[in-house]
């Protein structure tokens, strides 16, 4: 179930040249799942933004964007004090249920931030949680002393090696032999497939990234097909489960 509500931002700062955190205060009761999205409207811009949850709790939202575009370039400049409209509960996230003691998780990018809240949620749990963040640059870098404070064994990979391992998450896993018995990945196309091969039979979840129109399922802008029929990226997903992704 979503809602729509009125957000008040409390800070809005830099994580580097290019990646923002938003935290908002609000209601946040319609968020079941780590990995759900927010919808936000944009004074003048038809179609809302949709950004993924890093965290939240009883009062207040975390959110991470990269400026890309018009819309996050103007949310970058907005005030704390600034009103927003959202939209808010979407998606269907990440089961934390579904793995087993040593889970891992795995981010691209910007698709860092909603594992925040699941590593937490596991770690609570007593699980013993790996995680694996994947950047071009050391310059991109971000959260990953935030997973280390909540007990998650980090290793981080750069294209270029300028800070970890060199080359992607996959070569990460190939060089530290990393155990698992599941996995759940936020990232790019190519990452997500990359990591579905490489973790052969471990089974796993993906959350993908998509263009969207409404963001609850009603203009079926952002369906594909997978091996359960088509589904909506913004209803069914973002998460879906490794098995039914056709590739």
């Amino acid at each position: 179930m979503y809602k729509k509500g009125t957000y008040t931002i409390l800070t809005n700062e830099p994580l580097t040249p290019t990646v923002w955190r938003m935290t908002l205060e609000g209601d946040t009761q319609y968020f079941t799942r780590p990995g759900q999205f927010v919808n936000i409207e944009i004074e003048g811009l038809f179609l809302r933004r949709p950004i993924s949850v890093c965290d939240y709790d009883g009062r207040t939202l975390t959110l991470i964007y990269k400026v890309v575009g018009e819309g996050t370039e103007r949310m970058s400049r907005m005030a704390a004090g600034t009103k927003l409209d959202l939209l808010t509960g979407l998606g269907n996230g990440f089961d934390p249920e579904a793995c087993g003691p040593r889970p891992l998780l795995v981010g691209g990018g910007v698709g860092v931030p909603p594992l925040y809240n699941l590593a937490r949620t596991l770690i609570a749990r007593g699980c013993a949680v790996s995680v694996v963040l994947g950047f071009n640059t050391a310059e991109e870098i971000f959260y990953e002393e935030e997973f280390r404070r909540l007990g998650a064994e980090v290793h981080v990979a750069t294209a270029d090696g300028s800070r970890g391992v060199r080359g992607f998450v996959t070569t990460v896993l190939a060089e530290r032999g990393i155990d698992c018995d599941y996995f759940y990945a936020c990232g790019p196309l190519p990452m997500l497939r990359a990591l579905s091969e490489a973790t052969g039979d471990v089974p796993g979840e993906l959350s993908f990234e998509e263009r969207m129109g409404c963001g609850f399922g009603g203009c079926m802008g952002c369906s594909c097909q997978t091996r359960n029929g088509s589904k909506r990226i913004c209803k069914e997903g973002p998460v879906l489960k490794k098995e039914e992704v056709i590739w």
